[in-house]
């Protein structure tokens, strides 16, 4: 992930070490907005340093260059997303591939320009870029207001998919049903016509740790136990 040779295939193994290292990746017990005890968080605002942003922006802009998604503008949902926009339009910029950025403001704004959108126009074609999708509430009030314009949703990168399923019930019948069971990355995918890639998975993390050579024994049995719980690899 660094330099500016953006277009080879990212190393998940090497960017599940940049997490780690910059704690945004975290093993215990952790109550989710689902009520659900997770045995690992994913938060990208543990990220707090220029060189950090440098290695996360190359990350997503290498994962984008990758995708062959042709697109106008970064939209970085409030708030999150706004920093990695940023940091992913710099990298992508060094690339020599240059777009807008445009975030949303959380509550708009009844002076100076006013609105809700920020930065570039929102116009022609817009990728949609945020951290890890639990609930997809960010992606979805920003897709809202994207669709108030005369801008086209063409997808959106997140950095980790957590491959779970709302209900564990799908989870369960997986094996006795041709019913499709839908994660919450599919789910927005469906609803935004449009592909939802992520540069990491849950399947990757657990493989990452399996691979480590100890130290992780007690954390991939909870790993384990969660995926088969609650997520569709």
């Amino acid at each position: 992930m660094t330099g500016n040779n953006l277009s080879v295939k990212i190393d998940q193994t090497r960017f599940i070490e940049f997490l780690l290292q910059q704690d945004v990746l975290q093993f215990g017990e952790f109550v989710l907005n689902s009520g659900r005890i997770s045995p690992y968080f994913f938060n990208l605002g543990e990220l707090n340093m220029g060189h950090a942003f440098t290695q996360l922006g190359q990350a997503y802009a290498a994962t984008i260059i990758n995708s062959g998604l042709e697109f106008d503008v970064l939209f970085g949902p409030a708030y999150k997303g706004i920093p990695i926009a940023v940091a992913t339009a710099m990298a992508l910029a060094e690339a020599g591939r240059h777009v807008g950025v445009a975030y949303n403001r959380k509550e708009a704004k009844d002076h100076g320009e006013g609105g809700q959108l920020v930065g570039a126009q929102v116009e022609g074609r817009v990728l949609l870029i945020d951290d890890v999708l639990t609930s997809g509430k960010a992606i979805r009030e920003a897709s809202a207001l994207i669709k108030q314009t005369s801008a086209n949703i063409v997808g959106a990168v997140i950095a980790l998919d957590r491959q779970e399923v709302r209900d564990r019930q799908e989870v369960r019948d997986r094996e006795t049903t041709d019913t499709i069971k839908n994660t919450a990355v599919s789910e927005l995918s469906n609803e935004l016509a449009a592909p939802v890639i992520s540069i990491a998975n849950l399947t990757n993390l657990i493989e990452y740790l399996d691979g480590f050579g100890g130290g992780y024994e007690g954390t991939l049995t909870k790993m384990r136990s969660y995926q088969t719980e609650y997520c569709v690899v």
